[in-house]
């Protein structure tokens, strides 16, 4: 029988519920069962693809093609493993599977009601999500109390109801502030939050306390007295420098083998965190430091600035310097900045970052650092945008093609070095949007002998059975690398994207005559070859890659590209 395990929020959000998720299902990783995690969005969009970065944060991408919440990212992270996009449940996809059911007629007559269709949805949805796993933690997003919430409250009560208080816990995650004129940790939200919860017939089996200092006994006691649960339960969860230190944290309390009684299971295996707290340790005692410049543009919401929308590339940056023993620290730039004061404030770091991006703000700014990292020598890597914007810098510096530019951004230029394809622009006329997009894995047979190569085969990620691999990546418009009629390359690997825009082929041979290296392709069934990395040999490190290999780093294993940038900042 599958197990359950649903983390709420209380009346504060931000808490924390999807490090914890993640610290959860590691935890139980290493007692030795199968674990996922789902992300319950209970806002009406169908997924996170339409919401701005400055709002929501970042948009995580599936291996599937999922536009999801950032939340599953580190689900991932922690994991080690690859999460679909179906264990993303949003209010919208449950509403519109119901309706989409309803007007083909497959409820046969009956009237559609909240009860039981609404629940019964979302319950199918977790059941489907949860097959072949031991352990199933489920998220819910935003806070308890929340009116958007009620209806996926009301489904995990039913699953309770239907497999049995044994197969089913829930886990609390609430705020223990210290007003600074008080001066002392206050219990009353987390006693509303329990109050909200019970008056949907659900009580906490655990308690996880967050706050800026670690809970005392006398805020223990009063939680156990009014939540009614033993104190052992309720567990504290204070303020970290480092996220992944959450589960160590947790196990220094027993989390793991106390959710484990509480779902009437045994440990199948003694945890082993040798190689984790090794990594740990690298993060607290760096040999070394490298100072790495962000240049982005989703950085400014009204008077603050969000640095979520870059979460994943961050992380990726952490996971390389865990295993280099370097500490990076990061810096964000305003490509607006570089735009109106010049390239100047770039002087001194040791890396520089193009991130991924959509529209025409800041772009030259971006073009501008580009420039400036070729031309001095200082470590670059450019994702998505970033390479795009990479070709356009040379085109137009080298290879003197002026005014070269990117479609996206000038409509008219002479020379548009990146572009919609002729069957995206087929897609666009049709408003077929979606069709346009590469959204997922896909497949890039890798040049031998080129540095991309190189970092690829050095941390195992070269692949080369293609035929095997060939169906789960042949998605959309964009089916994968082979032919019929053509021999088979060998030698490739899997990375994730989430763009629109294409480097023209029509230029690649312009861009190698000057000395560009395009490193791997994306191969199309129709014969097109998409340009998927690009270097330049002469440099110490400046790499662009057309897709997002942050969505495939992981703590105990960072993506190659990352690792490759992070050490040559050091040369």
């Amino acid at each position: 029988m599958e197990k359950y395990i649903v983390v709420i929020g209380g009346v504060l959000s931000g808490v924390g519920k999807g490090i914890a998720t993640a610290s959860i299902g590691k935890i139980l990783n290493e007692y030795g069962y199968k674990t996922t995690g789902i992300k319950i969005d209970p806002y009406i969009n169908y997924d996170a693809g339409t919401l701005r970065p400055t709002e929501h944060g970042e948009v995580w991408v599936t291996n599937d093609g999922g536009e999801i919440d950032q939340d599953l990212g580190s689900y991932e992270r922690f994991l080690g493993i690859d999460i679909p996009k179906q264990n993303n449940i949003t209010t919208g996809q449950v509403y519109k599977a119901i309706i989409d059911r309803e007007r083909k007629g497959e409820y046969l007559g009956e009237t559609v009601q909240f009860i039981p269709h609404v629940p019964n949805e979302i319950k199918n949805r977790i059941r489907a999500a949860s097959k072949d796993y031991d352990i199933t933690v489920i998220e819910i997003g935003g806070t308890v109390g929340d009116y958007e919430n009620i209806p996926f409250l009301f489904a995990v009560k039913g699953m309770e109801r239907e497999f049995g208080k044994e197969n089913l816990m829930y886990v609390l995650i609430t705020y223990m502030p210290i007003p600074s004129h008080i001066g002392e940790m206050k219990t009353k939200p987390t006693q509303q939050a329990i109050k909200l919860l019970q008056e949907n017939g659900i009580i906490p089996d655990i308690i996880l306390c967050r706050g800026k200092e670690p809970l005392d006994d006398v805020r223990r006691k009063k939680i156990e007295t009014y939540a009614n649960i033993k104190r052992e339960f309720v567990i504290s969860a204070p303020d970290i420098k480092i996220v992944y230190e959450v589960p160590v944290n947790f196990e220094r309390e027993n989390l793991g083998k106390k959710i484990l009684t509480k779902l009437n299971l045994k440990p199948q295996k003694e945890p082993n965190w040798e190689k984790w707290n090794s990594r740990l340790n690298n993060i607290r005692n760096p040999s070394t430091s490298s100072r790495i410049g962000m240049v982005g543009k989703y950085l400014d919401i009204g008077e603050f600035s969000l640095r979520d929308a870059y979460v994943s590339i961050n992380e990726a940056l952490v996971h390389a310097g865990t295993a280099l023993g370097i500490k990076p620290k990061i810096e964000w730039i305003d490509s607006k900045e570089i735009e109106q004061q010049g390239t100047k404030m770039l002087e001194n770091y040791d890396g520089i970052i193009i991130p991924g991006g959509f529209g025409t703000t800041g772009i030259e700014g971006k073009i501008k650092a580009i420039q400036y990292v070729r031309e001095n020598k200082i470590s670059f890597l450019g994702l998505c945008l970033g390479m795009q914007l990479a070709a356009v810098e040379y085109a137009r510096n080298v290879c003197k093609l002026k005014g070269a530019h990117s479609e996206e951004i000038d409509s008219n230029t002479q020379y548009p070095i990146i572009t919609l394809l002729p069957s995206q622009q087929k897609a666009m006329r049709e408003s077929l949007y979606g069709g346009t997009m590469r959204l997922g894995a896909y497949a890039a047979c890798i040049k031998r002998g080129t540095l991309v190569y190189k970092l690829y085969k050095k941390e195992g990620r070269i692949k080369e059975d293609m035929k095997k691999s060939l169906e789960p990546y042949r998605l959309g418009k964009f089916p994968q690398p082979q032919t019929a009629n053509r021999k088979p390359q060998t030698e490739y690997i899997i990375e994730r994207h989430r763009h629109r825009y294409e480097l023209s082929p029509e230029f690649e041979k312009t861009l190698e005559d000057a000395g560009l290296i395009f490193s791997g392709h994306h191969h199309r069934l129709d014969g097109v070859k998409l340009a998927e990395f690009l270097e330049l040999p002469e440099h110490p490190f400046f790499v662009g890659t057309q897709a997002h290999p942050e969505f495939r780093s992981r703590f105990l294993s960072p993506a190659p590209l990352f690792l490759g940038f992070l050490l040559a900042t050091k040369r």
